[in-house]
This record gives C-alpha cells, sequence and structure tokens, in this order.
C-alpha cells in the first residue's frame, strides 16, 4: 500500500526521500527544509506515516503494525513512485528506518543522511540514556500549543524556532485524522526487524550522521557511535543542536551533501 506521499521539484529530478521521526507526518518537512533540494533539481518525497496525516489510523495504544511494516512503507514508496534508488534523509526514528531500509535493500539506496539518530546495530551497546529530565510535555486545550511544548524541551539552547514549530504545528493538526494515535510509534520503534543488522555491510556506501552536540534522546555519543559502525561514513556535529531538525542556519550546509548518485 502506497503512503499518502507528496513529490516536490521535477518529476527527473535525482530523488530525495525524507524520512521523518516517530509521531512525525510529512508536515514536519517544511518549506524550510524541502526548498534548498528542490532550488538544487533534486525531486523531493515526502510522506505520512502510519498513524499521521492523511494515512490509515489505528486506535491509540494498539497500532495494526510493527516497526518492519514502517520500514516497509518507505520502501512502497519508491515502488510506487517507480524509482530504483534515491538518496535517503531519516531523522530519529525515520533514521532507524533509513538504516534498516539500506541494509535490507541497499540496491534501492544512493546515499544516506542520518540525523539525531541512533544505530540499529545491536553490536553497538553502551550508550547512554535520554536526559532524565525530559518528560512529556503537557496537555493543553489547544493541540497546536501541546505540539510546540512537546517538541521545545528537545531543541538545544537557543535553536527552538517557534514560529516555524507553531506553523508545522497547525498543518498537523489541520491535516491529522486522529492526534492521539501518533504516539503509536513509540510502541513498535523498538520491534525486532528480520534480515541483516550488521551496519559495517554498508561501507562504500555514502553516508554523513548529522548529530547535536545538545541532543537530550541521543546524546551526541549515539552520533559518534553510528558513524564508526558504518566504514566510510562522515560525523557532521551541529553545536548547540539538540534532537530536531537542523535549524535553517545549519540546514543547507546538511544538505549540501545530498548528492546525486545512481538510480
Amino acid at each position: 500500500m502506497l503512503p499518502p506521499v507528496e513529490s516536490l521539484g521535477p518529476d527527473d529530478g535525482f530523488p530525495v526521500l525524507l524520512i521523518g521521526g516517530a509521531t512525525w507526518s510529512r508536515d514536519w518537512w517544511d518549506e524550510i527544509a524541502t526548498a534548498p533540494l528542490v532550488e538544487r533539481g533534486l525531486r523531493v518525497l515526502r510522506y505520512d506515516h502510519r498513524d499521521t496525516g492523511e494515512a490509515e489510523h489505528w486506535p491509540p495504544g494498539a497500532p495494526g503494525y510493527t516497526g518492519a511494516d514502517l520500514t516497509a512503507d518507505a520502501l512502497a514508496v519508491l515502488d510506487g513512485l517507480g524509482i530504483g534508488a534515491a538518496h535517503v534523509v531519516g531523522l530519529s526514528m525515520g533514521g532507524g528506518i533509513a538504516q534498516e531500509l539500506a541494509l535490507r535493500h541497499r540496491e534501492r539506496v544512493a546515499g544516506l543522511t542520518l540525523v539525531a539518530t541512533t544505530a540499529v546495530d545491536p553490536r553497538v551497546t553502551g550508550l547512554p540514556g535520554p536526559d532524565p529530565s525530559l518528560a512529556p510535555g503537557p496537555e493543553l486545550d489547544d493541540p497546536v500549543e501541546t505540539i510546540v511544548e512537546g517538541e521545545r524541551p528537545c531543541a538545544g539552547p537557543g535553536r527552538f524556532e517557534e514560529d516555524r514549530v507553531r506553523a508545522i504545528a497547525r498543518n498537523v493538526v489541520a491535516r491529522t485524522k486522529d492526534l492521539a494515535s501518533a504516539p503509536n510509534h513509540v510502541l513498535v520503534a523498538g520491534d525486532p526487524n528480520p534480515g541483516p543488522d550488521d551496519l559495517s555491510a554498508l561501507a562504500g556506501l555514502p553516508v554523513t550522521v548529522v548529530h547535536g552536540s545538545a541532543d537530550p534522546v541521543f546524546p551526541l555519543e549515539h552520533g559518534r557511535a553510528l558513524a564508526a559502525a558504518i566504514p566510510g561514513a562522515e560525523l557532521v556535529v551541529v553545536e548547540g543542536m539538540g534532537h530536531q531538525l537542523p535549524p535553517e542556519r545549519d540546514w543547507r550546509g546538511v544538505v549540501g551533501k545530498v548528492s546525486p548518485g545512481r538510480r
């Protein structure tokens, strides 16, 4: 089943697949994130995960799918649009999906940009957990403000783009069938995925690991370990960035590393 997907830029441009984090609909890949890619003549693909946006929803706490299904959805986007291979950009949970997609379907991935995420390889161990001060944001009367306040503690000091997040949150609320279902991702994100899991198998694939020095969910050690687990991967540390999409002032430098390759 093809997830609800939007294609931006020229149809004949080299494809870049954007995979969002847990609870993210495609709205989080806003114009600030997509415009620098489109300006380079790339074809940008963004889609709704299950339980977000216009995708199918399940009751809160009872997802009718697994983590492997979320990986299959990313592949379904490429299949449904007739795309042989794409550069894949994944953030947080989306970074895990991107790794799994590359491990299971190497021929469909021309390169990886892994943002604010951690290794899916079970051999990578001993990493620190989230900042203990993190806690779920308050449930406010306004769902837009609930989303905004939920994102605020994840951003690095001075890196919270409040107006941008609020604009995204308005789109999320307007397009989502049931906001209470999105946390289902947390229940399936740790599901074991059948198939290869040794990240050293990605040697030779262009990989950039982008991690914030102030990430409270996956501290910087996660980014360092992920880059070390993939031979030849480049680590880009964004000073002061938290667990978030790189702020606008940092993003263009990140997307500059997205290089067209084979299809």
